[in-house]
């Protein structure tokens, strides 16, 4: 019979660990976690919970006010805005994830070649690096997105390659930190590969600080697409995005303020989720 005390044992040591403990007790970063979770299953369930098709128009519903059978309105052609709100959720996260998954594989590893190696090899990527974070990374996106041509896929390459440097820069400061440390030395002295030691001693040790700009970066990547959606750089029509559904709402401020004010706060609120949950994370990891 299997023994079931190693999994017990593990679950306490989770339970017991600092980082979940602070983590637990603040409420912030639970409510920020909370908003998150609740606009992923938003964006997971969208064809169930949506009401209409959110790219079929009615001619006979234009720019309606919120009503029992249009619950947030509908915009200047027809189009259930709660609908286009469900499925624009899809668009902004996917591009939020991928975008930073692409800076994170792409920085991380150029980050800990320039840390550990340091010299020329640490002079080149610090250069290109610099070179790059010259130009703010939104108007970066912008051209880059232009260059490749309007779509959310080519929008999300934009951004993930925008974003690439502030992951080189943190890794880098990481790991010529943790690099010197007394466990690495050891390593070292008992023959461990220079892959083994980034591998087995140094990523591990600087997860900590990657995360947390994971989630921060999640929060300009959204606020990024929707901008680029906006500019008809991103998701392209008919297809929902909050970014060009507020370009779509410029024209009807006065006439229909609902096709602005859903859209506008769906990116403020799940923007404000990440960043509260960034803190948080922040806070209970930070070893002071």
């Amino acid at each position: 019979m299997m023994n079931s005390q190693p999994n017990i044992s593990l679950w306490t040591k989770f339970s017991n660990n600092r980082a979940w403990m602070k983590f637990r007790a603040n409420p912030i970063g639970w409510f920020g976690l909370c908003i998150i979770v609740l606009f992923a299953l938003m964006a997971i369930f969208a064809p169930l919970l949506a009401h209409f098709d959110p790219t079929k128009t009615n001619w006979m519903a234009v720019r309606q006010a919120p009503s029992t059978m249009y619950w947030l309105g509908t915009d200047e052609i027809g189009r259930d805005i709660y609908s286009r709100l469900l499925f624009g959720a899809r668009a902004s996260l996917m591009a939020g994830f991928f975008s930073v998954f692409i800076a994170f594989i792409i920085g991380v590893p150029l980050g800990m070649l320039a840390g550990y190696c340091g010299g020329k090899i640490d002079s080149i990527i610090s250069r290109c690096t610099e070179a790059i974070m010259a130009m703010p990374s939104l108007i970066l996106a912008i051209a880059l997105a232009a260059a490749l041509g309007a779509s959310l896929t080519n929008a999300m390459l934009a951004i993930g390659i925008a974003n690439v440097p502030l992951f080189i820069r943190l890794t880098r400061g990481q790991v010529m930190t943790v690099k010197y440390m007394e466990y690495v030395e050891a390593a070292y002295s008992v023959g461990t590969s220079h892959l083994g030691i980034l591998w087995k001693y140094i990523f591990p040790n600087i997860l900590a600080p990657l995360f947390i700009q994971v989630t921060l970066s999640l929060a300009s990547a959204i606020i990024a697409e929707s901008s680029l959606s906006f500019l008809g750089l991103g998701q392209q029509p008919p297809a929902a995005s909050w970014g060009s559904m507020l370009n779509s709402a410029k024209g009807f401020l006065t006439q229909a303020p609902w096709m602005a004010i859903w859209p506008g706060m769906a990116i403020f609120v799940i923007v404000l989720a990440f960043n509260l949950f960034g803190d948080a994370l922040r806070d209970a990891l930070d070893p002071k």
